[in-house]
């Protein structure tokens, strides 16, 4: 047994190399002798008996002490040996037990008939395909059945190649040619970044491995922390929150904000991360039960925030509640935050999302960022953390909610923010609180009319006849919404690459083969461009919405009007609504314009799509419209960050007669165009050079237009 002695020191103590420098020497076989004897008797000698040893060995008591300790080490490092070679023994003699007894059971048969092992069972297995078949047989007859109204005969007549869709750009509407979308030299799809599949463009980065129990009660405990951090953030004002002097937002207090919750190695932090913190509260037409619930599904967490929430998975489940309800769920999510614009990056969180019932019709929901382990290679090191942020749900009487909201992330602009965007970033506008308010309030209102059944309709000719028509005309609305929000995205499934042309900005394309249901099949070109206008966001949204300024800017229709044929109400402000409209244009009789607007603090959107007039007549009769094929383009506006005056007033009760004032007063408009174009029915199919230039040129007319007609210089 070795055992190391200082070195001595001189005078004082030694220093640190001195102190690592030891001299071993092992003991006389004597000693180690006596020891074990002693160590068989008493394993853990008391202090009396340890000074006989040293008095008889010639050892210090402190050799005596540690010899001890390592030899009791030893013995329990022996004894796990041992247990760990019986268990390995045991363990495999089972295993080839089960083995056997496996191959046994293959080779057992029905002594009667001769039939197939017992632990199978062939009625089951049989009455299983039946009913799947059935439901196969079900959906197939649906599908051809709407394909029959659709386009004149059933779905098992079309020839296999011909994919059904419904081109919604028809370029030989203007004055574009359609000659160079399937013709001339062809390109191949890698010519163009992020040519996948459409579904692909749904996978999340990085799926995590099983987690172990380790890693749920670690996460447990981090939402635990979150919630309490969360509920002091919603309670508390001043010192923590600071009503700021110029719009009366709430701002974070970062210095007591750090004393109230001190992080460890909070001095370490990068330079290059900022920090973002609002909170903002407002009443909405929903009640907490509801909201808690769309909160907590992922599904219904994107159709809530279509034009904020790209992507959002539930990766695991870790509690589902008690009693039967969401109070102490806890589920680990992703999901992709965007501005509406090809300028600026996608924020991609892995989070944990919990839910407390704090009291009879209070609900608190906090998001809290998770970290997996570094040293994973795999795991994408994303810019963006959410630190504890979230929403209290008060129940409020018939049937609405005071929402509390507050957002507070880290970020590290790796690369800058684009110009146009810097303002609105740096003020916290672009993400903030305020914007998820809005949206939830214009959202439950458009949810709210979505279940009324009268007087939220006007129409000509009673074009939209009952309650059922109006609602699937709604969710065929909404679904072109969501596709157009995620036409722009900027995650890394969907990347885009910019031509020249238009400004300084240029136009930015991609393309990708589509096959999913709802939309056409083949090969889908994208293309966005975003400019500054000097004029308030309030007036861009009125230009774009009147259809008797329509032909000033839609190049497509060649210059002729519109009428709306049909009004669908999506709430309080006008703006925000459900159009169809009818070109007056005989060689297009057959199609029409769906139409949805909608404007609230944060910005506002005009999105459109062309749709054959058959499809029309299958939503407003109410049937199903999951399989009507839309291809949308269309605007967003959004403030530039340099007033926030300036979107519809903040309560949207600004209307079109702002003059020129308003200009100076209100700040300007960030304006996203954006556009689709079916390029060929054949997924296959190869991009040619005609298609890019078409669309290029296209949004270059449409900026000139639109600037023409708001009497903007071509250079803003």
């Amino acid at each position: 047994m070795e055992y190391g002695v200082g070195s001595g020191g001189d005078g004082g103590g030694s220093s640190d190399s001195q102190r690592r420098k030891k001299r071993y020497h092992r003991h006389t076989a004597n000693q180690i002798q006596r020891l074990e004897s002693m160590f068989k008797e008493c394993p853990h000698p008391d202090e009396k008996q340890r000074m006989h040893l040293s008095r008889e060995l010639g050892l210090a008591p402190r050799q005596i002490k540690f010899w001890f300790q390592n030899r009791r080490t030893q013995m329990k490092a022996q004894h796990e040996r041992a247990d760990n070679c019986t268990l390995r023994a045991e363990n495999d003699r089972i295993r080839c037990e089960n083995i056997a007894y496996s191959e046994a059971l293959k080779n057992m048969f029905c002594p009667s008939c001769g039939g197939p092992p017992l632990q199978q069972d062939p009625y089951v297995d049989e009455q299983n395909l039946r009913m799947e078949n059935i439901q196969l047989k079900e959906e197939l007859d649906r599908v051809s059945s709407i394909a029959a109204k659709y386009i004149g005969r059933p779905i098992s007549q079309l020839p296999s190649i011909q994919p059904i869709h419904i081109s919604s750009l028809d370029l030989s509407m203007g004055s574009f040619g359609t000659k160079g979308l399937v013709g001339g030299p062809s390109l191949d799809l890698d010519l163009l970044p992020g040519n996948g599949s459409s579904s692909s463009m749904q996978n999340v980065p990085y799926q995590p491995p099983r987690l172990s129990e380790i890693d749920k009660s670690l996460m447990s405990d981090i939402a635990s922390n979150a919630m309490e951090e969360l509920i002091r953030l919603l309670q508390t004002n001043e010192p923590l929150w600071m009503k700021s002097t110029t719009d009366g937002r709430d701002t974070l207090n970062f210095d007591t904000y750090e004393r109230m919750f001190p992080k460890p190695n909070s001095h370490l932090k990068n330079p290059n991360v900022r920090i973002e913190a609002s909170r903002d509260s407002g009443v909405v037409i929903m009640n907490s039960l509801t909201l808690v619930d769309m909160f907590m599904d992922p599904n219904k967490w994107v159709e809530l925030f279509p034009t904020i929430v790209t992507l959002a998975r539930t990766i695991e489940v870790l509690s589902s509640g008690s009693m039967g309800g969401h109070s102490d769920a806890l589920q680990l999510m992703y999901e992709e935050l965007q501005v509406l614009s090809p300028l600026v990056s996608t924020r991609e969180f892995y989070f944990l999302r919990y839910c407390q019932q704090i009291k009879q019709g209070l609900w608190a929901i906090v998001d809290v960022s998770y970290d997996f382990p570094q040293d994973n290679q795999s795991v994408p090191q994303f810019r963006s953390r959410r630190l504890p942020s979230g929403c209290f749900i008060q129940d409020m009487p018939n049937g609405y909610s005071q929402v509390t909201w507050v957002e507070h992330v880290e970020i590290e602009d790796r690369t800058p923010v684009h110009r146009f965007y810097r303002n609105l970033f740096y003020s916290g506008l672009a993400f903030g609180a305020e914007r998820w308010i809005s949206t939830l309030q214009r959202m439950c209102e458009r949810i709210a009319c979505l279940m009324v059944s009268e007087n939220s309709t006007r129409d000509l000719g009673s074009v939209i006849p009952s309650a059922e028509g109006k609602r699937s005309m709604m969710k065929l609305a909404q679904r072109m919404i969501t596709n157009f929000c995620a036409s722009i995205s900027t995650s890394a499934s969907h990347r885009w690459t910019t031509l020249s042309g238009v400004d300084e900005i240029g136009v930015r394309v991609t393309v990708h083969s589509s096959s999913d249901p709802g939309q056409p099949n083949g090969v889908v070109l994208s293309a966005a461009t975003t400019i500054w206008l000097p004029i308030p966001p309030q007036i861009v949204f009125n230009f774009f919405k009147d259809e008797r300024k329509r032909p000033q800017w839609d190049v497509l229709s060649n210059g002729n009007d519109v009428q709306e044929v049909a009004h669908i109400a999506n709430g309080s402000h006008p703006g925000n609504c459900i159009s169809v409209l009818r070109a007056f244009n005989t060689s297009q009789n057959s199609m029409l314009i769906l139409q949805e607007s909608c404007i609230d603090y944060s910005g506002s959107v005009v999105i459109y799509c062309p749709v054959e007039l058959a499809a029309i007549n299958i939503a407003m009769s109410g049937e199903d419209p999951s399989y009507i094929p839309l291809l949308p383009s269309g605007f967003t506006i959004s403030p530039d960050g340099q007033n926030d005056q300036g979107v519809g007033g903040g309560d949207g009760a600004s209307t079109s007669s702002n003059t020129n004032t308003n200009r100076n007063t209100s700040g300007g408009s960030l304006v996203t165009v954006a556009f689709q174009i079916l390029v060929s029915t054949l997924p296959s199919a190869k991009l040619n050079k005609e298609s890019v230039n078409t669309v290029n040129s296209l949004i270059g007319t449409t900026v000139q237009q639109i600037k023409a007609a708001l009497n903007c210089p071509s250079s803003s």
